[in-house]
């Protein structure tokens, strides 16, 4: 297969700032005249949509092995449905959160094994991997500030869990250094987004 378009994502445990981040970067690529396609993940699809309300219902109780699931599933669907066709047709594809978050959060987390995740990561993604991924690093004290007061059923998780993924996003990071570019997502809002830039100039060439 051969790859057009770029893909790039936006990572890091909840209330990290890498939503804000992923909509500048939408508006830095709109000003250089292209059209990225922006998504989320769980979602994006009418079946993915429907897949994250589920997995974010803080009223439900979720095994963890049907959860992870759950996140394979919505991943293939959009891979198929959006991702795979957008890099085909020469898009950039931005999202928020991709298979590092279940990673991250399903095995350090849940501490489900990794080499079967890793497999499943593999099956719902297939050839597309991201080109570029933004980890925006933060503690889990200064991601509880910045929370909206209505939470999820993952944003309800404790500290000691959040801890355990935000240390597997940074082994992620450290294992692949050429693709995973951390940024200290304690800076301000400019600040963080200079460096992002910077490696969007460098990948896009824009």
């Amino acid at each position: 297969m051969k790859k057009t378009g770029y893909f790039i994502t936006f990572e890091g445990i909840d209330g990290c700032g890498k939503t804000t981040q992923l909509k500048l970067a939408e508006k830095y690529i709109k000003k250089r005249y292209l059209s990225p396609i922006v998504l989320r993940e769980p979602g994006s699809t009418p079946v993915s949509e429907k897949i994250r309300k589920i997995l974010l219902n803080k009223n439900l109780q979720l095994d963890s092995i049907a959860e992870l699931m759950l996140y394979v599933a919505a991943r293939s669907e959009l891979v198929r449905e959006v991702i795979g066709p957008g890099i085909k047709c020469g898009k950039i594809v931005l999202c928020d959160r991709f298979y590092d978050s279940t990673t991250a959060y399903q095995g350090y987390g849940r501490d489900i094994d990794i080499l079967l995740i890793k497999r499943l990561n593999n099956l719902a993604a297939g050839a597309y991997k991201p080109d570029l991924t933004f980890l925006i690093d933060v503690d889990y004290n200064t991601s509880l500030t910045r929370r909206k007061e209505e939470t999820d059923r993952l944003e309800n998780e404790s500290k000691a869990f959040f801890n355990k993924v935000r240390r597997g996003f940074l082994e992620i990071a450290r294992k692949e250094k050429g693709r995973v570019k951390v940024v200290n997502g304690r800076q301000s809002i400019e600040n963080i987004f200079s460096e992002v830039e910077y490696w969007l100039k460098r990948k896009l060439k824009i």
